[in-house]
């Protein structure tokens, strides 16, 4: 039975926008100035750069996402386009390491700013404990209702843009661009900028996630590649913007030395104590559409691949919830729990200080761009095959995405437990092809 298709062209555009925009920017400038020394010239040619991921990519997916109008987004596109087994690597992988690592690390920033607000104990288990507790909240409403989650993730999209826009355009103005464009600590390093890369590929992540609702979206072979096209130019314009007005206010070196506190100084300086609260209430609501945006895309996975039996207990997880939700339960309960598992880890990571200036899920983004490498491929070979037509659409774009994710792994590859991370991604893989391979005959 074909699912209803709930969701049109602006619902896509927010998702994607959504999930993408107002939460990464907001925690991760900092670390972008520690990588490149305070130096924001050097952040604004990050920016450009990683950009070239997230817009190349999305074009060369949406090549894709044109060509069938199946369930299971990314999953489908490396079945169908690949193979079986390679399809079953892709689903593992987002759904038990990728998306869950993002749920939780998001979620713990919803955490750091809530304690902010309500002047917690801003330690790491109290930043924990919130996250987790938003996190279930999200999970619960999501079960309930796929309407009511996309209604989520319409509203937390307008919201979220108001206080990037307000901390740019007040920064611009009332801060001092020149001062910030000129500060400028010696010996930047290309593998300092290469690191730099990642947090912003962290801010500029989670786009392919809504492919994963391709087959609830209305029209979706038009309305799918158009959201993809439309919504990383808009987001690039507001982080660039956001990036200068937050460093011409604060200024660099103040940025680097107050970490993700930061935020609320600048709101502090442009409206006063109630203003910046305000805005500090706006940046929760953002946060938490970030995390509602992927929650939306990750309990879809599981049901994905359970109706093509790539999972254990496939008949368990590919039963739909009641007509009136149109959520699949136990898939649902699936994606909850992998992403309880990756808060634990976050929270060791964290509290070990195993990743400095780094978390769990800016090695997941790495290593999911580098799988991203196998479909830019694909458009290549669909290309060559006249299945895909002109040079800009079959080879230049899918070139230019090869190009940007192979940037990303670069800089990853600076992270101090890469290999470690590397080595669980190459374990999962190897478990997802030995399933395969064992039921190949059970998998449709």
């Amino acid at each position: 039975m074909m699912e209803q298709r709930k969701y049109g062209l602006f619902t896509a555009i927010t998702m994607i926008t959504g999930i993408v925009i107002g939460s990464g920017i907001f925690f991760k400038s900092d670390n972008i100035l520690v990588w490149t020394k305070g130096n924001v010239k050097d952040g604004i040619l990050v920016f450009l750069v990683a950009a070239i991921s997230i817009i190349f990519g999305s074009l060369a997916i949406s090549e894709l996402a044109m060509k069938t109008d199946k369930s299971g987004g990314i999953i489908t596109y490396a079945e169908e386009f690949c193979s079986m087994p390679v399809g079953c690597v892709f689903g593992w992988f987002q759904s038990f390491i990728y998306l869950p690592s993002l749920v939780a690390v998001v979620a713990w920033v919803a955490g750091i700013y809530t304690c902010i607000l309500f002047n917690l104990n801003n330690t790491l288990e109290m930043q924990v404990l919130i996250g987790t507790g938003y996190m279930l909240i999200l999970f619960f409403f999501n079960i309930l209702s796929a309407k009511l989650g996309g209604y989520i993730q319409n509203a937390s999209t307008v919201i979220k843009m108001i206080p990037l826009l307000l901390i740019a355009v007040a920064g611009l103005i009332a801060g001092h661009p020149a001062e910030s464009f000129a500060y400028n600590q010696s010996g930047v390093k290309t593998a300092s900028l290469l690191s730099a890369i990642v947090p912003v590929a962290f801010s500029f992540d989670g786009w392919s996630i809504s492919t994963s609702i391709c087959h609830e979206i209305k029209d979706s072979k038009k309305n799918l590649p158009r959201a993809l096209v439309m919504s990383p130019i808009l987001i690039l314009l507001v982080y660039v913007l956001y990036f200068v007005g937050i460093s011409s206010l604060v200024g660099p070196e103040k940025i680097i030395k107050m970490g993700d506190d930061h935020v609320f100084y600048a709101a502090n300086l442009l409206f006063g104590a109630v203003g910046a609260k305000i805005i500090l209430v706006f940046i929760i609501v953002s946060v938490l559409g970030t995390v509602n945006g992927i929650i939306l895309g990750s309990i879809r996975l599981p049901y994905a691949m359970a109706i093509r039996n790539m999972i254990p207990a496939s008949d368990t997880f590919k039963k739909m919830g009641d007509e009136k939700s149109g959520i699949p339960f136990h898939s649902a309960l699936l994606a909850g729990a992998f992403s309880l598992i990756w808060m634990a880890l976050h929270f060791i990571t964290q509290k070990y200080n195993l990743l400095p200036n780094s978390d769990v899920s800016e090695i997941s983004i790495v290593m999911n761009y580098l799988s991203y490498i196998v479909l830019y491929v694909m458009v290549i070979r669909l290309a060559a095959k006249g299945e895909i037509k002109g040079a800009w659409h079959g080879y230049i774009i899918p070139v230019l995405a090869i190009l940007g994710a192979l940037i990303i792994l670069f800089g990853g590859i600076q992270n101090p437990l890469f290999l470690v991370h590397f080595t669980i991604c190459a374990v999962l893989v190897l478990l997802a092809l030995f399933y395969a391979v064992r039921n190949k005959s059970r998998i449709v």
